[in-house]
């Protein structure tokens, strides 16, 4: 078990012997998008018995400073210092949780959480990331209507974009190109239409045409096999923003579109995924609770995370 301490927005760990593998760690930040409603993810999915099916080890909570909604005029960005002070207490985090040999799963919070994560992997070595979005995120501030770093994350984690982000401890990028694979992503035409800069070409795309054309199984063998290449590192890391499933099924997000893929395809990827010792970690964003009045979809986002960490099922 562990108990928790406080110190200024984070809430510290003091570490006892335990047994399981896997972590918990809230990060429910706002700070990316707008305070409306993903901050209470965590508190969601923990209450839908989360952690219990996981049989995960509740590892702290790091609260973000308070939410700015004025667009910083120098970065074109909102909360662009609040994002680099709370990447950095994420970081510190994770790391403890990786440091103790354990899994960490984060939950967020909008996609900026992703950034600590990465950081903290980046402190360590070479990594790959796999992310499952139903959005490629790759904005500039320019072309950004509201500044949110939650629709550039991947831009910023590939060290695209205002250097308070972009370069973190002077580490960026925090991955490469080639170590990315993009699963899932739809937003190809409405992201032209804002203006937004093209995937760079090392990086591996897979839209979600090519995910049904290859099926979801075969499309996360092959991230994995491209992830698990002759790249020497730590491993790589699994971010979800949960409006990569068909909206049809999961209304609760911010920015919803069409289509998507189904539990099952996301089930099929995320156990392909999770399997063997290649994944670091895993982050969750962007589920809004407050769209969510009876906890049918909370309960059913946790019912996947569960199966998809189980093997043999």
């Amino acid at each position: 078990m562990c108990r928790t301490r406080r110190s200024g927005g984070v809430v510290g760990l003091t570490w006892e012997p335990d047994v399981r593998k896997l972590a918990i760690v809230e990060a429910p930040s706002v700070l990316g998008l707008r305070p409306t409603g993903v901050e209470e993810l965590p508190a969601a999915l923990l209450g839908a018995g989360l952690a219990e099916g996981l049989g995960a080890w509740h590892a702290g909570r790091v609260e973000p400073p308070p939410y700015d909604p004025e667009r910083d005029p120098a970065t074109g960005l909102l909360n662009a210092g609040g994002i680099a002070a709370y990447s950095v207490a994420l970081a510190d985090a994770v790391g403890e949780v990786l440091g103790r040999g354990r899994f960490p799963v984060v939950l967020g919070g909008d996609c900026s959480v992703l950034l600590g994560p990465l950081l903290a992997l980046r402190r360590r070595d070479r990594h790959g990331l796999l992310f499952l979005d139903g959005h490629s995120d790759f904005y500039q501030p320019a072309a950004e209507p509201a500044g949110e770093v939650a629709s550039m994350e991947l831009a910023l984690a590939t060290g695209r974009g205002p250097r308070v982000l972009a370069d973190l401890e002077g580490r960026g990028p925090l991955v490469r190109d080639e170590d990315v694979v993009a699963l899932g992503f739809r937003d190809a035409e409405e992201s032209a239409a804002y203006g937004m800069q093209p995937l760079p070409s090392a990086l591996h795309a897979m839209e979600l045409d090519m995910v049904r054309a290859l099926g979801a199984a075969e499309a996360a063998r092959r991230a994995v096999r491209l992830l698990d290449g002759d790249r020497a590192g730590v491993g790589y890391w699994v971010h979800l923003d949960v409006d990569v499933l068909d909206d049809a099924l999961m209304p609760a997000v911010d920015y919803r579109q069409p289509d998507g893929l189904t539990w099952q395809e996301l089930e099929s990827v995320l156990r392909t995924a999770l399997a063997g010792d290649g994944a670091a970690g895993l982050t969750v964003a962007i589920f809004n609770p407050r769209l969510d009045p009876d906890g049918s979809l909370a309960r059913d986002l946790a019912g996947c995370l569960v199966r998809a960490f189980d093997s043999e099922g």
